[in-house]
């Protein structure tokens, strides 16, 4: 291939994404009170949102169900014909439904809004012509309208689908702000492969136990905690009070810091040296969060505590990173 034609390429291609993306742009300015009321009716639905459409725009629909389900709103994908032979008793009293149309003038779509009005199902319609009979029939009016599409010919559906998705994600986001929906409720949503191990990973699988977890008193001499420290190979260690009770870390930073200012420790106890109070996570913890507490407050261990606030375990910050939960990594 020529330059001339690599460029011509490269142009072209930059000429599809500069539309898509101007299209993505100005949804942003079109949002309003229709978009706010059809968070409310959804966040409300005592049912499932059933989405639907025909041919492109029923693939964004699918996509849209896809990303409703796994950020905790239950949503089920409904085929305009198949709902007519049979499939339309899957839509319940409770139930909202969005309808995605270009031209707001699909058949199979309009057939199926006076059988939905049957069923008192609210109607969100998700379309790009506001003038169309679709936009006149439902309660709520999504307007994903485009300038143009990328296609040359204005024919094949692309800047019109990618304005339904982003529509779609913006309304699945919102819900999941106010649903307050935790990064645990994702890793339940996600219980699969290598995300999924990733998401439900406790911090109970990777932490040191028992015997291994490095301890000492706080009255003990300053080079015996070393020493502990030393051969248990965590780079530092737990100084606990008589009844077991966590009161304090000691650290390889510690110890830095009080070198710098002395060379005589042959007096100094462990409590001496220990950082009070130290971070804190309970037992059954999923991992990817407590690696976050740990890089929020820049630190390479963590004690892990059971109910009585005792320590029952410790994990060093490598050891969550060789399980894969890399930051980039993270969803």
């Amino acid at each position: 291939m020529s330059g001339t034609e690599t460029d011509d390429v490269v142009g072209r291609a930059r000429e599809v994404i500069r539309i898509e993306a101007e299209a993505v742009s100005d949804l942003a300015g079109r949002l309003g009170k229709d978009f706010v009321q059809a968070v409310e009716v959804i966040g409300a639905c005592r049912g499932r949102v059933i989405v639907t459409g025909v041919g492109k725009s029923g693939i964004i629909a699918r996509k849209i169900v896809a990303t409703l389900n796994s950020t905790g709103t239950a949503s089920v994908f409904l085929h305009p014909t198949d709902a007519v032979h049979g499939d339309l008793g899957l839509v319940r009293d409770g139930d909202v439904v969005i309808c995605i149309s270009k031209s707001g003038s699909t058949r199979e779509i309009n057939l199926l809004i006076p059988m939905f009005r049957r069923l008192k199902v609210p109607i969100i319609a998700l379309l790009g012509n506001r003038a169309s009979a679709l936009a006149r029939e439902a309660d709520l009016v999504l307007d994903a309208s485009v300038k143009e599409e990328a296609c040359p010919y204005d024919l094949a559906p692309t800047s019109s689908t990618t304005a339904a998705l982003v529509l779609g994600d913006a309304l699945a986001i919102v819900l999941l702000h106010r649903k307050q929906f935790t990064r645990e409720e994702f890793a339940r949503y996600h219980p699969g492969g290598t995300l999924g191990r990733r998401l439900l990973l406790q911090i109970d699988e990777l932490m040191v136990r028992g015997d291994q977890i490095p301890r000492v008193g706080g009255g003990v001499p300053l080079r015996d905690a070393i020493v502990e420290m030393t051969s248990k190979r965590l780079g530092c260690t737990l100084v606990l009070g008589h009844a077991g009770e966590l009161q304090g870390i000691i650290t390889d930073g510690d110890l830095r810091r009080l070198l710098a200012r002395t060379s005589d420790v042959s007096t100094t106890t462990a409590s001496m040296v220990m950082t009070r109070a130290p971070k804190t996570v309970p037992a059954g913890s999923l991992a990817v969060v407590v690696l976050q507490e740990m890089e929020a407050h820049k630190i390479t261990q963590m004690v892990v505590v059971g109910d009585d606030h005792r320590p029952v375990g410790i994990v060093h910050l490598h050891d969550l990173v060789n399980a894969g939960l890399s930051g980039e990594e993270r969803p």
